[in-house]
């Protein structure tokens, strides 16, 4: 099972795995089901990073959410 780590812009979002939280993936929608990469840990931290600076910036009333799920994954 994966979660939802961050949004990574341009139709894609950055997944962990549910149990070995580790395991980072980029996933792409597109029309005709979804694309899956493995990516390494820094840079699903970066995507994360990026995410919250963004929402901070925009005083997004969802950061504290994001924020949480960033401190339990990364931290």
């Amino acid at each position: 099972m994966l979660y939802r780590v961050a949004p990574a812009g341009e139709g894609r979002d950055v997944y962990a795995t549910l149990y070995a939280q580790r395991m980072f993936f980029l996933v792409t929608l597109q029309p005709r089901g979804a694309q899956f990469e493995v990516i390494p840990y820094l840079d699903a931290r970066h995507h994360a990073e990026l995410n919250l600076a963004r929402r901070r910036r925009d005083a997004s009333e969802d950061y504290g959410s994001w924020k949480q799920l960033f401190d339990q994954t990364f931290i």
